[in-house]
């Protein structure tokens, strides 16, 4: 086998591993790959099952055919009888596999360099794929920075540093802008490998891109001193996230929102200009339905079978209570899991007084009743 200067190659994987940000080990396995299919095909030996190990240190290459042991062979190309297995190595088992050294021809590395060569980027395009897919798959439900890259009819396509990711129109905050050369964070939805190679699907639009980004700019969130309890989306317009303190003394609504609102105003900037609502959550279903009203001033809560809860207001905090179309009712609700009825306390007063005065006349009118019968 010819030489092979090792030297020129270590500097090829040297320099392919920074430009494509691919481990070393990784380029040196796909090396010895196609060495290994270099082999198999100069020799004609496609069946066969062929391992070429590279020693770095030493410079040298030795190929190792793989062998089946069984009782008896059936297939020469990929089995060793247990008889011949036991003369290369004393203790070996049925159902093995072992490891023969096999010499290349003379004039192997001049052959197959072409051939080696090309395999080699194949192999290289595919681990630069799998490196790919393993690193954002790890990053699924996390946040990523991107650059929007192409806006498409329906689709945007973001640079995630070498790599695409895409934010379909069911991922996107309704109205926003996205242009071109615009750095946005936004939230691994799900990463799948495809034979294109990884594809990314990203998002702007889910609850937990709202939870995620107040762990980036709230460190007692980051460090576990508060907790995101629940959260309450509507993307682009409101939301709310309740939270709690594991601390004593520790405001955890202060903290979110920070001096001056700095900490929650980055997070709306961020979502565009969203609008957040920061709740203090309680274990007692009362106060924690009272608190997901806010910035209404509830005064009171009754508890309703069948989950649902009455929440009394003055009849200035009615509409605020309520919100434009319904909104702040009904994230109140997604928060809690409570379906929640909202009335002006004067209201409920009058209908209580007439409900009792109403109950007060069919009692008298049962008593009549009776008195005449009897």
């Amino acid at each position: 086998m010819e030489k092979i200067d090792f030297k020129e190659i270590k500097k090829i994987i040297s320099q392919i591993s920074k430009k494509k940000n691919l481990p070393e080990e990784k380029i040196k396995e796909a090396f010895e790959s196609a060495l290994s299919y270099a082999w198999k095909k100069e020799m004609k030996a496609k069946k066969e099952k062929i391992e070429a190990k590279v020693d770095w240190e030493k410079e040298e290459i030795k190929f190792f055919k793989k062998l089946q042991v069984v009782e008896k062979v059936e297939n020469p190309a990929r089995e060793i009888s247990l008889e011949e297995a036991k003369k290369i190595k004393p203790d070996v088992t049925l159902g093995e596999e072992i490891s023969i050294e096999v010499e290349p021809p003379q004039d192997f590395g001049r052959i197959s360099a072409q051939t080696a060569k090309q395999v080699f980027l194949q192999r290289l395009r595919e681990t630069e794929k799998e490196v790919i897919f393993q690193e954002f798959k790890e990053k699924e439900g996390k946040i990523v920075s991107g650059i929007v890259q192409k806006v498409g009819e329906k689709t945007v396509y973001f640079d995630l540093g070498g790599v695409s990711g895409i934010l379909p129109k069911s991922e996107q905050i309704p109205n926003e802008f996205y242009p071109l050369g615009q750095r946005m964070r936004l939230y691994v939805l799900q990463v799948k490998q495809t034979p294109k190679g990884p594809e990314i699907l990203l998002s702007r639009k889910h609850p937990k891109i709202l939870s995620r980004l107040l762990e980036l700019e709230v460190p007692e969130i980051a460090q576990g001193q508060i907790e995101i309890k629940a959260c309450a989306r509507e993307p682009g317009s409101r939301s709310k996230v309740a939270v709690q303190s594991k601390v004593e003394g520790l405001d955890p609504v202060g903290a979110c929102v920070g001096q001056r609102g700095t900490r929650i105003q980055a997070v709306m900037q961020e979502l565009g200009g969203e609008k957040i609502d920061i709740i203090a959550y309680s274990d007692d279903p009362k106060e924690y339905i009272a608190n997901s009203l806010s910035p209404a001033k509830v005064l009171k809560v009754e508890i309703l079978p069948k989950n649902v809860a009455l929440a009394l207001v003055s009849k200035d905090q009615l509409s605020l209570a309520i919100g434009r179309d319904g909104q702040n009712v009904r994230l109140a609700a997604k928060l809690t899991n409570w379906k929640i009825e909202v009335k002006a306390i004067e209201d409920f007063e009058k209908e209580r007084e007439e409900e009792i005065i109403e109950e007060m006349k069919k009692e008298i009118e049962e008593k009549t009743k009776e008195e005449l019968e009897s």
